[in-house]
């Protein structure tokens, strides 16, 4: 495609140009295509070319519609279009840039004029149909794959209580919008819980947030800025990958296997790339279920000092674990280290609770980006979780909880076995067990219709093979940057021993 540069950038009342030339898109009206078509189109090719950057600030809908002789409507059409594909992500107040190179989303050879493609089955976006019903829990399927347990392994009677009590909120509490940092008791609870169990912080480091994911939005809207690369495990927490995508970042993966993280991986990457981040869970790792060592622990604080990144530790599982399993943030004492906290998989996922301990530096900036993006978080709800964790029996329902999950992982794991399926790594607690078939090669091709018999099955599409038999999977494409050349899954232990599953999973052995 050939590209030429307007000569008519805009230009402020002071007579500098507002923003750069932007190449003219040979846009044919005379063409069958629709104008979003084509400008979606010529975009991605310059993406795919990369003629245009990860990182790059597209222009405005009104500097762009003025360049290329288009309407303002067909532009927003056009960008919300490959926002959807992740091409592009958007920043209140910033604008749009491009989020990630096409070749990762679309084939290299677009036809000019033809409709834009669909992303490639190894994005999280082409796994759409799933997660919906993998995060919304109204599916009747089985829910093999999710991330949450059944409502009375939680406890629902305190739980229910605990919300009934946070409803008796005072009158006078309901005229404004609540505390920045969030409820302060919890704080306060939160932040006398870790000193005592794990590292010294004071209630004014603790930040609430709407679950984990909301706090790793806050964490990368605040220490990031588009083309930044951020490292991730891999495979890793599914939403977080797309997430990163979509503020403009670039996800480096670290492997992550049945021995930890790739170490010296990391320490050459680090070297080369110059990240700004790292994303790391540290105890029962999602979707592994391993956690590192002492050892390894310490050699990532000492990259992350050497290469002058930080470290967000995803810590929501550490109530599951055993004590003495390594912390990030005990050995660091939050210098360095962001700590993520949620109660989704001790109380309740619906309950929407998270928290973010840093240090007394940048907690200011996170409040300040807290109340731009979305103002406080709900006080009811925060409420209802200091009632429940205060409660006598929480304890002993979180002891009894890990009880349920060690032997339904036993279970889980025998079970597997006898369907020919092998475990990527032996989990050392927790919700997951992530398994696959040594033999189903997952390679490029594989597919429906792919090869011949099992051997050449993908991970998705056995998923969408078991979702239309009612069973809800999680593939190893939804936790993976690139396709997985091996077909597995992720086990939610609650649900895997199931005898609907194991049918169908003999089923597809034979």
């Amino acid at each position: 495609m050939k590209v030429t540069t307007a000569s008519d950038t805009e230009r402020s009342a002071s007579g500098k140009p507002d923003t750069p030339a932007w190449p003219l898109l040979p846009i044919d009206r005379q063409r069958r295509a629709s104008l979003v078509d084509q400008i979606v189109s010529a975009i991605a090719d310059l993406v795919n070319r990369r003629i245009l950057q990860i990182g790059t600030r597209m222009p405005s809908v009104r500097q762009f519609a003025k360049v290329n002789g288009v309407s303002t409507f067909t532009v927003v059409e056009s960008y919300d279009r490959l926002l959807h594909l992740g091409l592009l992500s958007s920043r209140r107040g910033s604008g749009f840039f491009v989020a990630r190179g096409a070749a990762d989303a679309l084939p290299p050879a677009a036809t000019p004029g033809a409709a834009a493609p669909a992303p490639a089955p190894s994005t999280c976006a082409a796994f759409d149909s799933l997660t919906s019903d993998l995060y919304s829990g109204q599916s009747e399927a089985l829910p093999v794959g999710a991330g949450w347990l059944p409502p009375e392994w939680y406890g629902e009677g305190a739980i229910l209580d605990a919300v009934r009590h946070a409803m008796k909120i005072p009158a006078g509490r309901l005229r404004g919008y609540g505390h920045p940092l969030g409820f302060p008791a919890l704080r306060q609870r939160l932040a006398a819980t870790l000193s005592e169990e794990l590292f010294a912080v004071q209630p004014e480091q603790v930040l609430l947030t709407h679950g984990a994911t909301h706090a790793f939005d806050l964490v990368l809207r605040t220490l990031t800025r588009p083309g930044d690369v951020v490292l991730v495990e891999d495979p890793g927490y599914s939403n977080l990958l797309a997430l990163v995508r979509h503020h403009g970042c670039e996800p480096v993966g670290i492997a992550r296997g049945a021995d930890g993280l790739d170490l010296d991986a990391l320490a050459a990457l680090a070297a080369q790339r110059q990240p700004k981040l790292m994303f790391v869970n540290t105890v029962l790792q999602n979707p592994l279920g391993t956690s590192l060592s002492q050892a390894q622990a310490h050699r990532l604080l000492g990259l992350a000092e050497q290469h002058d990144f930080w470290l967000v530790e995803d810590d929501i599982y550490r109530e599951l674990a055993a004590r003495g399993e390594a912390s990030l943030a005990a050995m660091d004492g939050l210098r360095r280290v962001i700590r993520i906290g949620s109660f989704s998989k001790t109380l309740s996922p619906a309950l929407r609770v998270g928290s973010i301990c840093a240090s007394s530096s940048l907690v200011p900036e996170l409040v300040r980006i807290k109340m731009l993006a979305g103002l406080t978080t709900s006080e009811i709800n925060e409420r209802a979780v200091f009632d429940a964790i205060g409660a006598r029996i929480y304890r002993r329902q979180v002891e009894r909880l890990v009880q349920q999950l060690d032997g339904a992982r036993a279970r889980t794991l025998e079970c597997l076995g006898e369907a020919g399926l092998a475990p990527l790594a032996q989990p050392r607690g927790g919700m997951f067990v992530s398994a696959g078939w040594p033999q189903f090669d997952a390679g490029p091709g594989a597919g429906p219709g792919a090869g011949t018999g099992a051997a050449r099955r993908s991970g998705r599409a056995v998923a969408e093979q078991a979702l239309r038999a009612g069973i809800l999977l999680a593939p190893g494409e939804f936790f993976s940057l690139q396709p997985p050349r091996q077909a597995w899954f992720r086990f939610n232990v609650a649900y895997a021993a199931e005898p609907a599953l194991l049918d169908f999973l003999r089923a597809l052995r034979r």
